[in-house]
């Protein structure tokens, strides 16, 4: 498969254009770089420039556009990859890290690993949610499938404006937020139940910062033998390149440079068709055909076509194993016939994936994609050298060193500190207890998520043991995460969850990067997992904004303490700048998905009540600080001290909780978060159609009121058999812990203080208020 011949010197093909750059003045490549939409900084037009300078020649549309995909920030994590590197040093230990490629893949047990990324599609879907969401559940899939992995579940955090958001309160141009969540669940909806994927972990907040610019991010876990692990890094020369999936058309094309700059009040009509389309009907087969292919080891590595299209994943591929590459466009199979080369090249039409394969191994893996009924076809091979060469029509469209276009040099942008007040904590009122509860479980960031749970298929492939709903059927309540049980020969399960806390991150960026961390280690502890690894997607405003550059900084590294104390493995991620816009910003918003393992199913822990007299116990030290609370939320109050974060005394807490939980001394745990003591405890209640008895004084603070709003530091509420009470105390001896109430048989929560009764709410009357919240 011998390249054909010719020369960029004037033998290119009659549907390329070349820019006329060598001698343009500053002036001149600002205007060609606007008019052909390519989005490059001052400083990078300089360097091409300098480049095709030294080559004597002008560059082809093309290049271009395949520089202008590498160089965006959606790939090239220009601005952020040197912080990434310093604070997550050392956080992929090879012990337990099998790769860190397009996800992360760990060790599960003998033989066996399992993928996990996340990744964000928030500019898509503000602009058209539907197709937004649907997509970005299409990308993550293939993220984890371009590891080796079978997915097996998915997860969704999702950031809105307030639903009830009034037209002078959404930006320019913005979609109402309850217009944009209706289309990002049915995306979600659609695309993960048809190509058959359980979705188990997720979250839905609200805040006026996302009116718009919601936050769409999607995670992914894969299994897969451990032997079925492909690298995403070429393996020699010679290798054919094999396209494999949907065919390519025009949706998409420019879509890394969509994401790399801030939505305007233009952006929902001018941005519309670089929105992908999806079709989950071709991911099904697609995925069967790829991992029936790896099986049979007829694929030395793999690259799926995301971001920027086969320009990047071809480019990165070669490049990742020190090798060049050459493609012939024109072999590449088209769903709309008259595309321009260049918009071949950088297409993001989905549901395509692109495999190097050994010459004498191209025919079967070609007869299995025939049996699948998924297109495949050569459309080059891996070269020796650095260097890249693109054909089209037997002619020459594009020649550079990979090295140039797909590496651009890393930005050390400025940061400044961003000022923060701080203010006195305002007084949690203690004269209404049963209102103060009844406004911290029906607000629109606790209430029921079960009607959007419910449009989600859980149950597909029969993996999933603990549910994303807890408790009864008839009463189902929250849970903190989800337990999957990836092989039926093995009792080895995997817990998954997420957190996110950008209103802590608001306050002060480091410690609540910290405070996040904490939190998805107490989901998982919760539920009987030691945690293991998680996944991040760093949502942030403009990182040109020195504050908000400083703010990501900080981020990063709580996290990176977060995850050292409690013995997180932090195997893949994704950064999404730029959103924001019109003169408004988003709060730091890092995102986890989490994993936790548990050496046996059966003892996993749900957070629904069980048993009438069984003793209630406040497990963690409680903090009076309101920072980032849904109390101070509420009251609009910010600037508030953050609850001290301590993830290495949370850590022995945790593991002592794991140790009780297999001596059978747990019978139900839920970890104390939005809402504090009132959201935790009638969550728990509500799942056991039961009710509750405690004193609030119990906890250590100064008033009834703050004892049930409060949400720091990190706490669990645990209920225990009586009969092992006494066991369960000394096996938390030394630890801070308190019993403080009881479960009782009626649907009565009775709130004490110092053992005098300040308010008995009816749980019964109020269930189908939270039940029926406005995401109903």
């Amino acid at each position: 498969m011998s390249p054909p011949s010719g020369t960029l010197d004037g033998g290119q093909a009659p549907e390329v254009r070349t820019f006329p750059i060598q001698r343009a003045t500053d002036r001149d490549l600002e205007r060609i770089a606007r008019d052909a939409g390519f989005g490059f900084t001052p400083e990078e037009l300089g360097r091409i420039r300098a480049h095709y300078r030294t080559a004597v020649r002008d560059p082809t549309d093309v290049e271009l556009a395949g520089l202008s995909q590498s160089w965006s920030e959606h790939c090239s994590y220009k601005s952020s990859k040197l912080w990434l590197r310093r604070g997550f040093l050392g956080l992929a230990p090879k012990a337990r890290v099998l790769g860190t490629g397009d996800a992360g893949v760990l060790r599960f047990e003998d033989g066996f690993a399992y993928a996990l990324r996340i990744e964000s599609h928030n500019h898509p879907s503000a602009v058209e949610p539907y197709g937004g969401a649907a997509t970005g559940i299409g990308g993550i899939l293939r993220d984890v499938l371009a590891v080796g992995a079978k997915p097996i579940a998915l997860a969704d955090p999702l950031f809105f404006g307030p639903l009830d958001a009034t037209p002078s309160e959404i930006p320019s141009g913005g979609h109402s937020p309850r217009y944009v969540m209706a289309g990002v669940v049915a995306g979600i909806r659609d695309y993960g139940n048809r190509v058959g994927v359980p979705t188990v972990a997720g979250s839905v907040s609200f805040d006026p910062a996302y009116a718009g610019n919601p936050l769409v991010n999607v995670g992914c876990i894969g299994f897969l033998p451990s032997h079925r692990l492909r690298p995403n890094r070429a393996q020699a020369p010679g290798n054919h390149l094999v396209l494999v999936g949907g065919l390519t058309a025009r949706d998409g094309i420019g879509g890394v440079a969509f994401a790399s700059q801030e939505l305007d009040a233009t952006s929902a009509e001018r941005s519309r068709g670089q929105v992908q389309l999806g079709n989950p009907i071709m991911k099904e087969p697609l995925i069967h055909a790829c991992l029936e292919a790896f099986d049979r080891e007829l694929v030395e590595s793999v690259k799926d076509l995301g971001g920027g299209g086969l320009a990047t994943a071809s480019g990165e591929l070669a490049h990742a194993g020190g090798l060049g590459l050459v493609v012939h466009l024109d072999r590449v199979p088209l769903r709309e016939a008259d595309l321009k080369p260049w918009e071949i090249w950088i297409s993001e039409s989905q549901e395509r994936m692109l495999l190097e394969v050994r010459p004498e191994r191209v025919r079967p893996l070609l007869e299995i994609f025939r049996r699948y009924d998924v297109p495949a076809s050569e459309i080059g091979r891996i070269a020796s050298g650095h260097q890249e060469s693109i054909y089209f029509g037997g002619r020459i469209v594009g020649d550079l060193p990979l090295a140039f276009r797909v590496d651009p040099p890393l930005l050390l942008r400025p940061r400044a500190k961003r000022a923060r007040t701080a203010r006195r904590p305002p007084k949690v009122p203690d004269g209404d207890l049963a209102g103060l509860f009844e406004r911290l479980i029906l607000s629109p960031e606790t209430n029921s998520r079960e009607a959007l749970l419910r449009v989600y298929d859980h149950e597909v492939q029969g993996r999933v043991v603990v549910k994303p709903l807890h408790g009864r059927p008839e009463t189902p309540s929250h849970g903190d995460a989800s337990v999957l049980v990836p092989r039926p020969e093995s009792a080895v399960a995997l817990a998954v969850s997420v957190a996110s806390q950008p209103w802590a991150c608001r306050e002060a960026p480091r410690a609540g990067a910290v405070w996040t961390v904490e939190e998805a280690a107490r989901n998982l502890y919760a539920v009987g997992a030691r945690p293991d690894a998680f996944t991040n997607c760093l949502n942030f405003g403009n990182p040109e904004d020195p504050k908000v550059l400083d703010d990501f900084v900080e981020v990063v590294r709580g996290l990176a303490d977060g995850a050292r104390a409690l013995g997180f493995a932090i195997p893949s991620g994704n950064v999404s700048f730029y959103n924001g816009g019109q003169g408004s910003g988003i709060p730091p918003t890092p995102v986890l998905m989490a994993t936790g393992l548990l050496d046996d199913f059966r003892y996993a822990v749900t957070s629904d009540l069980k048993e009438a007299g069984n003793p209630l116990y406040l497990v963690g030290r409680s903090s009076a600080n309101l920072g980032g609370s849904l109390f101070a939320r509420q009251a609009k109050r910010t600037g508030l001290a953050l609850p001290r974060v301590d993830p290495k005394a949370l850590r022995a807490l945790g593991e002592t909780l794991l140790r009780a939980g297999r001596r059978g001394l747990v019978r139900a745990a839920h970890d104390v978060s939005d809402g504090g003591l009132a959201t935790t405890l009638f969550e728990m209640a509500a799942g056991g159609n039961c009710g509750f008895r405690v004193d609030l004084a119990a906890t250590g603070l100064s008033g009834a009121g703050l004892a049930l709003a409060a949400e720091g530091g990190s706490r669990w509420v645990v209920e225990v058999p009586l009969a092992s009470a006494s066991d369960f105390e000394r096996a938390f001896r030394g630890r801070p812990f308190v019993r403080f109430g009881e479960v009782r048989p009626d649907l009565w929560g009775t709130l004490l203080w110092r053992s005098k009764e300040r308010a008995r709410i009816d749980l019964g009357a109020l269930y189908p208020r939270w039940r029926a919240g406005p995401i109903s």
